[in-house]
């Protein structure tokens, strides 16, 4: 039996693989997502600077705002079109991304199609 232990360092061994790979940079940043129980993070960050030029959540006020939205998935959903809209005012169209070690399902795919929908490509 996997406990959470065992779990957590399963996704960390799966992220610190697919970071040797994935690098951004200041026209195409890394899109680097972190979900826990309850919310679910995105930030873009330069990773030759090491600075991050926009983060989005469900903790964000912009989010908070708009009261209950649904499903952990329909806010993830918003969250990946909050933060699309902060990359354009950026003038960042093209990003990399990097799911944290976490299936493509669920949630993170639902963030990456709230980004597609507003335009960001990756």
């Amino acid at each position: 039996m996997i406990g959470k232990e065992g779990k957590r360092e399963g996704r960390h061994r799966r992220h610190r693989r697919i970071r040797k790979r994935v690098v951004g940079n200041a026209q195409r940043p890394r899109l680097c997502v972190f979900k826990s129980a309850r919310h679910i993070y995105a930030q873009l960050i330069d990773d030759e600077q090491g600075t991050t030029l926009a983060a989005a959540s469900t903790l964000s006020r912009e989010i908070k705002d708009k009261g209950k939205v649904g499903n952990k998935t329909t806010a993830a959903r918003l969250v990946g079109e909050l933060l699309a809209s902060k990359a354009l005012a950026a003038s960042v169209s093209q990003v990399v991304f990097d799911r944290g070690g976490f299936k493509f399902h669920g949630r993170v795919k639902a963030l990456a199609t709230g980004l597609r929908e507003k335009g960001l490509m990756f």
